[in-house]
């Protein structure tokens, strides 16, 4: 490899990982859009939580045969990447697998990188096969037409031909293969180019090596606009998860005041009110955008992976309404990635477009079909929390808009009233224990 070789690498270089730069940094700026929430309590559960979710894997073996995919092509990718780091030292310096020098455990790694890329490449067959033989039903649900069903076959196109490059690069590098050690694969592969010059077999040993360090840093910059963001984001997503027991619900600090003093008649109301706040604007109770979601709830709308199982398991969505969680989860981004669009062309200001998350975006059907039982959450691999943002926009339409139904408006109606769900006089409330 010439000096221009190594010029026109570190240019690659420097405007890939650039780019991704740029794009983390906009990433950033939208989930911090999002009000502020505390997660930093019990650290121990944290970190306890992000090892065996997010690295360990343990909520995708729930499902034996794409867990154990997953697993495969997860590790492998992690593993293979390090290769990377030579690859990246032989482009800038034009040396030659450099770490060659460590000799046997040089084989040994390699050997390992090239054993995973094929068990990576098989279970992303797999999973196209899966996906566009099986049809697995949750794969091709109204959400998953168009873009969606483009970028997750994107991905698997990528994976196979990153794992190819992998390969054939090895397969054609006559040095290496001469080595003897660490070719358990390719091996298999170097015969079919026997006969060719050696001119040929290093045209196509660095065509191999281009294109494999090209698709590596498209395939960087692609997540951002992937649903295979949560490569990165996983992480700090099962990290800053709600550690509550599932189905308890978060109080709004202005409503829980405001039911104590209506609870406690010695209570001066006026006294009760902070100084200079008696005119103040009240906090929108719930959701209807996406900036009325605090920023866990936004990050969680990046990290879907859009695998369905929430979908799958929703009670709702099995009975043919016309809620999905995954929907949900891809909504919210949809509409977060708009107001960002919106900040980038209007230098960092937000000019209001007429639209929300709630009823552009997410329809009262779909909220008020959801059933609370935390089947979505359950069932999410890295812990993604689907119904809080529902239950912010229920409070949105109830305490907001009044918009819930004839029946739920009665009942509240009847508790303001009466003290009770039912519509009679307070004084007849214990009647029932007479009977």
């Amino acid at each position: 490899m010439n000096y221009i070789d190594n010029i026109a690498f570190g240019i690659l270089l420097i405007f890939g990982i650039g780019f991704f730069v740029r794009n983390v940094q906009k990433l950033v700026r939208n989930i911090k859009l999002g009000k502020s929430i505390d997660r930093s309590d019990n650290s121990k559960a944290r970190w306890k939580n992000m090892i065996l979710v997010a690295l360990g894997q343990s909520k995708m073996v729930r499902r034996p045969v794409a867990g154990i995919l997953h697993i495969l092509v997860y590790v492998g990718f992690v593993i293979i990447n390090i290769e990377v780091l030579e690859i990246i030292i032989d482009g800038l310096f034009g040396t030659h697998r450099i770490f060659s020098f460590i000799g046997g455990f040089y084989g040994f790694l390699i050997g390992s990188f090239e054993i995973l890329g094929f068990l990576v490449l098989i279970s992303v067959i797999i999973f196209w096969l899966r996906r566009m033989v099986l049809r697995i039903p949750r794969f091709w649900n109204k959400e998953m037409m168009g873009f969606p069903k483009n970028d997750a076959l994107n991905i698997l196109y990528f994976e196979m031909v990153l794992m190819s490059l992998f390969l054939l690069m090895n397969a054609t590098d006559v040095h290496f293969q001469e080595m003897g050690s660490g070719n358990p694969i390719s091996i298999f592969l170097a015969p079919l180019f026997e006969g060719l010059s050696p001119e040929t077999m290093h045209l196509f040993e660095r065509t191999a090596w281009w294109l494999h360090i090209t698709g590596i840093l498209v395939f960087l910059n692609y997540l951002y606009y992937s649903k295979h963001l949560h490569i990165l984001l996983a992480f700090p997503n099962t990290f800053y998860a709600n550690l509550n027991v599932k189905g308890k619900l978060n109080n709004l600090e202005s409503v829980t005041n405001e039911v104590k003093l209506m609870m406690d008649p010695n209570v001066d109301q006026f006294a009760a009110v902070p100084e200079g706040t008696a005119d103040a604007v009240p906090e929108k109770f719930g959701a209807s955008d996406v900036t009325d979601l605090n920023w866990v709830q936004l990050m969680n709308a990046y990290t879907c992976t859009e695998c369905g199982r929430c979908t799958s398991s929703c009670p709702a969505s099995q009975t043919g309404k016309e809620l999905s969680p995954r929907a949900i989860m891809m909504k919210t981004r949809d509409r977060l990635e708009e107001i960002g669009t919106i900040l980038n062309n209007n230098n960092g200001e937000f000019v209001n477009d007429g639209k929300e998350l709630l009823n552009d975006y997410i329809t009262p059907e779909e909220v008020w079909a959801c059933t609370s039982c935390n089947a979505c959450v359950e069932e999410c691999p890295v812990n993604i929390d689907p119904l809080s943002i529902i239950m912010d926009m229920r409070r949105y339409l109830v305490m907001e808009q009044s918009a819930a139904s004839q029946e739920l408006n009665m009942m509240m109606t009847n508790i303001e009233n009466n003290g009770a769900p039912w519509q009679y006089n307070q004084m007849d409330r214990l009647n029932w224990k007479d009977e």
